[in-house]
């Protein structure tokens, strides 16, 4: 069953457009939007299959990012953190923890942008675990994890002898100190924090995975997936932005290149190409959509700034919000070098 979009647009309306300035401008978190969709049963994975979880929470994404991409980010995280507990082996997180974030008694974030650099060659790992008879104790410190507060859960991976241990982390967790990060031209109001681990315990009960490898061989293409309707609701915001001034100078706005409906088609594509993955997901089929959004994602920023002219470069306008918004996606773990890296694997 297809989740409710009217009921989504009314939560959009009522929840998140009237703080948008405040997120891009004052690093705002809204957390009371992402907890209505809970409330509401968006991210209930419950008597659906995977395409449809695909299909649905992607949607989420795309609505949500039209509006405000960085809160849309903040929803990917999100879903990164329910793709974990939905394959792990671990039952007491699927049964206990996995209900509790998918409605909204705890939300979750990803942790996972060092170990994706890591198992493709880009980087060292940041965390380390020490083997406990109880569970783990992590040490290190993570840059950069967005998506976190005061009832956030989020998955790491820390290196063990000749492996790697995936485990979930409460943000109230003994020994975890969490500090904000902001300044960001793009995605202030991510609630972004780095994060350092002094002797942190995490018991058995939280780790998803003792072979983190295999685990993020096994997810990786869920967690690209839902960051194309991150570009796509972009791409659809840059539309909607184009028509609004098409008589703009006498109608000018007719000659430049890249017009509306050359984007609306793209969208269209996208969402068509979205849809035929979420039938089958794999690395193969979704990298270079993922590539294909970025590409056509700055595209669209691009030409809506073109036919906003001078408009477009106040402080504060919506063109130039989305073309920050663009840059952030185009840099978004995987980012486009590594992407690229990645295409030239599979």
């Amino acid at each position: 069953m297809a989740i409710n979009i009217e009921l989504l647009h009314q939560i959009i309306d009522e929840k998140l457009k009237p703080i948008v300035k405040k997120v891009d401008e004052q690093a705002f978190y809204a957390e009371e939007y992402i907890l209505a969709l809970a409330n509401a049963g968006f991210f209930d994975s419950t008597n659906k299959d995977v395409p449809t979880i695909l299909q649905d929470e992607a949607a989420i994404v795309r609505e949500t990012a039209k509006v405000c991409m960085t809160t849309a980010f903040c929803i990917w995280c999100h879903l990164a953190a329910l793709t974990y507990l939905r394959h792990t082996e671990n039952m007491y997180l699927r049964k206990t923890i996995l209900p509790q974030i998918e409605q909204g008694e705890f939300l979750g974030a990803t942790g996972l942008s060092n170990p994706m650099k890591y198992y493709s060659g880009l980087e060292k790992l940041h965390l380390s675990a020490e083997k406990t008879a109880d569970g783990y104790i992590i040490n290190g410190t993570l840059p950069a994890v967005s998506n976190l507060g005061q009832r956030h859960y989020f998955g790491v991976i820390a290196t063990l002898d000749d492996q790697e241990v995936m485990v979930l982390v409460s943000t109230k967790a003994n020994g975890l100190e969490l500090k904000e990060k902001v300044g960001f031209i793009g995605v202030n109001g991510s609630a972004t924090y780095s994060c350092k681990f002094e002797q942190v315990f995490i018991p058995n009960e939280q780790v998803i995975a003792h072979e983190a490898k295999a685990f993020c061989d096994k997810i990786r293409p869920t967690f690209i997936y839902y960051q194309i309707p991150l570009g796509a609701g972009v791409i659809a915001a840059a539309v909607e932005g184009i028509e609004k001034v098409k008589s703009k100078q006498n109608g000018s706005n007719e000659y430049l290149q890249v017009q509306a409906t050359d984007l609306e088609a793209t969208y269209k594509e996208i969402l068509h190409d979205l849809n035929g993955v979420a039938q089958q997901l794999t690395l193969k089929s979704v990298v270079p959509l993922r590539l294909k959004t970025v590409e056509n994602t700055l595209a669209a920023v691009q030409a809506n700034m073109l036919h906003n002219g001078a408009a477009g470069y106040v402080a504060g306008s919506v063109p130039s919000r989305k073309l920050r918004e663009a840059y952030f996606f185009a840099n978004l773990t995987p980012t486009v070098r590594h992407l690229q890296k990645l295409q030239t694997k599979i």
